[in-house]
Parts: structure tokens; sequence; C-alpha cells
């Protein structure tokens, strides 16, 4: 039987607009099912891809062909910034979009600025353990068309970014907000309203029996009226939820891999969308048991000379870096910085000024930017305004304070000098191992 998203485009003018990760795994989820359609691949690089029924459109005004397609299959790091780009007749959508309106898993979505990786591990392992049968996909590197032709028997867990939520016209059964922050500005014409319009997507399409968990004691006053977001079933659950749950407690106690008070908050969002399946209270304690972290996300990476190091590199706003400084609580050496994408880091400097780091190490361009700043506030604190990722490695070893730790957090993206926070992350690591030579 023909799938319903293939049966909804197989005669309509696709574009495949981005050809990363998602973009080549909508090329092979279509061409698996329509072998000799004619496709278009537009990106402003030239794709490699050898098809005869590919049209290829790439350089700096690959964007202009939008209205020339029935449907676009957008790749979340595409931003459109400018007015009237395509014509109502173009269909602008996602894998996300056609998972939630065409597919028949049950799914779990989580977003938000920060904790959405954890949160949608957690409950995927908490689902497991508790004898659903559960995948999880999406944000987390796995594309959902992956999954697109399994059953209803699946409960599929799906980390969202506000980029794969900006054109979903469908939600989640069940939709969790972890949080909201200053995050991605610069690929929405209206800042930091557009960014939030993106990620209420998850609930704003939800029915009267879909659940959407999420935190009202957060202050977004002006931006989300959350009365006006629920359209089914409220389960909020609070910072002070959290703390007042004894259950919710022993379970963050009970692991070295979720410190922090943040973490605490991401095992009460998973344990709500656990119990929505019936995951027993004994099945969230093994999940918790088994996990093993997040990689990238306050991950421990080695002791050298006397050092112990942390990769931090998913930590791209700065709440999420001050929440692992405090966490981990006796870093000596601070690494951040990045691609500078218009976020306030007026809270952040004076965070860094006065807290007990010793020695702030900063990247180009964000991190030299924060630094010479910190200098004309008159701090005293040993500071380095780094090259690159390898001279600041190079001064951490020569700095850091033997029995204390290296952070690397950067508070900004990575696209200046990498692909991704990964790429970024596994380059700090292969550097802290080159240190033992």
């Amino acid at each position: 039987m023909m799938s319903r998203i293939i049966e909804y485009i197989k005669d309509k003018k696709i574009l495949i607009l981005g050809f990363g990760r998602e973009g080549k795994s909508t090329y092979n989820y279509i061409r698996k099912h329509l072998p000799e359609k004619t496709l278009s691949i537009g990106d402003k690089n030239k794709p490699e891809i050898d098809d005869s029924n590919v049209n290829i459109i790439y350089g700096d005004d690959y964007l202009k062909c939008l209205g020339d397609f029935d449907i676009v299959f957008k790749s979340p790091g595409i931003a459109f910034l400018e007015d009237n780009m395509y014509p109502e007749t173009t269909e602008i959508t996602c894998q996300t979009d056609m998972f939630l309106r065409f597919c028949e898993p049950t799914v779990v979505g989580i977003t938000g600025s920060k904790g959405k990786t954890t949160t949608s591990t957690l409950i995927y392992e908490m689902l497991k353990a508790g004898g659903v049968n559960t995948c999880l996909i999406g944000n987390i590197g796995v594309p959902v068309f992956e999954k697109a032709d399994e059953g209803k028997d699946l409960v599929a867990v799906i980390e969202m970014s506000s980029h794969q939520l900006e054109f979903t016209t469908a939600s989640p059964h069940v939709a969790v907000i972890v949080n909201i922050y200053e995050e991605h500005l610069d690929h929405y014409k209206t800042g930091f309203k557009g960014y939030v319009g993106a990620k209420l997507n998850i609930a704003l399409h939800q029915q009267k029996d879909d659940v959407l968990i999420y935190n009202p004691e957060q202050n977004l006053e002006g931006v989300v009226n959350w009365d006006e977001t629920v359209k089914g079933i409220p389960a909020p659950v609070t910072f002070t939820d959290a703390e007042n749950d004894a259950f919710i407690n022993e379970l963050w106690n009970s692991t070295e891999h979720l410190k922090g008070e943040h973490n605490r908050q991401d095992i009460a969002y998973a344990l709500a969308a656990a119990r929505v399946f019936g995951v027993s209270d004994e099945a969230a304690k093994l999940a918790i048991k088994n996990f093993g972290g997040i990689e990238h996300r306050m991950e421990y990476v080695g002791v050298v000379n006397g050092v112990t190091y942390y990769n931090d590199s998913i930590a791209t706003i700065p709440t999420a870096v001050m929440g692992a400084v405090k966490a981990i609580g006796n870093v000596d050496t601070h690494i951040f910085g990045g691609l500078d994408r218009g976020i306030d880091y007026t809270d952040f400097i004076e965070f860094l000024k006065s807290n007990s780091v010793n020695n702030l190490i900063g990247l180009p361009e964000t991190g030299h930017t924060i630094i010479e700043e910190l200098k004309k506030q008159g701090c005293t604190k040993n500071m380095v305004c780094a090259k690159d990722m390898a001279d600041a490695v190079k001064s951490a070893d020569e700095c850091t304070e033997k029995g204390k730790s290296c952070l690397f957090s950067p508070a900004a993206a990575s696209y200046n000098y990498y692909k991704n926070f990964e790429e970024k992350g596994k380059h700090y690591k292969s550097l802290i191992a080159e240190l033992t030579k």
C-alpha cells in the first residue's frame, strides 16, 4: 500500500531545498517509493548526485526558484529572511510536518531552547524500560523519514528544533516544551517573537485529547499566552514541582550524568510524558540507572596533567552555560565563544566577571568581543583571546590549576568555523586526547 506521504506528493512538482542530512534522507525516501519521478534539488553549493531524473539548482540565487514548485521540502538550516520569497501556491513543508500529518506512529514531540536532547532521550529510555515499542528520532540526529513507514504500534519520540517546527501544520499527541530562551535570532525576520512562534507550533495544532507538558513559571510575558497555547489537556510541570517531588529528587540524585538544577527539571518533563503511556516508577528508575549521559552535554572527557576536561559544546546560549558552570562546580578554566547571532550577552558578561572561574579563554568571534568588554569593565581575571580551538586548548593546559576542571561551553553557535556543535565538540575532544601524547 502506498504511504500517505507519497500519495500526497506523487503528482506534485517537488523541490528538495538543502542537501545535507535531512535533504538526502528526503531524497532517499521519495526515490525508494517513486524511482522514476523527476525531482529538483536546490542548494547554495552544487550537490553531488548521480541521478538523471534530478534537476540541480545551485549558486547564490538558488532560493529564487521556490515559486516554480508545488511543494518544497525545506531543510532546517535554511532561513527565509525576505518577504514574498514564494507565492501562496507553493507549499513549504519539511519531514517533521509530513510525519505529523500523514504517518501512523503516535508522536511525543519535544522542543525548547536547551534540555530537549536530554529530555527526549530520557523519555525514550523510560518508554523502552516500560515495555513500549519506541524510537528516538528527529533533531537528535536521525531524520524522521527513517521511521515514516512504521505502523500504529510505534511511539516515536521526536526532538524538534524551531527550524523543523517553523512550517508544521500538525502537532504531536504529546507535546513537551522544556524551556524557551533567546536563540537562533538570526534565522527569523521578527527575532525572538518569530523564534517563539515556531516553537509553539508543537502545540497550536493539538486536538482536545492531546497533551501539552510545559512550565507556566517561565517568564515569557508578552510573548506567550499559555491559556491560548493549550488546545488539549494541560500538564504543567514547574520548577517548584520538581524541587518538591521526592521521587523526582530520588531519580536526580541516583546518577552522575544529570548534574544541575536544569536536569532535575528535564527528569520532571520526561516522567510526565512517560506516565501518559502508563510507564511505572520502577521502569523510570531503571531508565535513569541505564542513562549514560548525552554526548557534548557536560560530557566528561578525561583527566590530563591533573586537570579534568568537560565538553559542553551543545550549550550555545548563556543560560545553558551558566547552568553547566554551576553544576560542575570546580571550573578553573572556561573556553567559550563562536558565531555572533545577535544574542544579548549583558547578563552573561556579569556572570563571567563575578563567578569563581579564574581563566577565561575566548574563541572567535563572540569570545573575543566578550573578553574585550570584560577588560573595559575592569575584570582582572586571566583572559586569553585564542585564535582557534587548538590555541584555546593549549592555553587551558598551561593555565588550569591541577585538581580542578576546564570546561568548554561556548554560549554561541559553531557555524563560523564548524558545520555544527557536534563537529566542534569532537574537535575539542581530539585536542584533549593529543595532550596525552
